[in-house]
């Protein structure tokens, strides 16, 4: 991995994150203002809840970023440790929601 590979590997995940937070900010702004003017209650709670599953999301897209971008620069070890990372993040969401509907 050289360091033009590294430059551009680190601008992606950050315009990744900054997107990500940027629309999930968005959204919840939005939601906010509706919930607090009280107008459109389905909307706003619809737009509260879009904000939250995109800021749970956004980490998980960097990890599935990596993960390509790991296996593109051929980085067995990172892939590895990248693809652990990714395993436990889905189990342990799979374990939440399985606790949830337990409930």
């Amino acid at each position: 991995m050289n360091d033009t590979d590294m430059g551009r590997f680190e601008t992606l995940l950050g315009r990744l994150l900054l997107a990500g937070v940027l629309s999930a900010s968005a959204c919840l702004a939005a939601g906010l203002m509706l919930s607090l003017i009280h107008a459109a209650p389905s909307i706003a709670n619809g737009l509260l809840t879009l904000g939250l599953m995109l800021l749970m999301a956004t980490p998980i897209l960097r990890v599935v970023v990596s993960l390509v971008e790991y296996a593109r620069m051929r980085d067995w070890f990172f892939v590895a440790t990248t693809l652990i990372v990714l395993i436990v993040l889905f189990v342990t969401i799979g374990v939440a929601i399985a606790s949830v509907k337990a409930a």
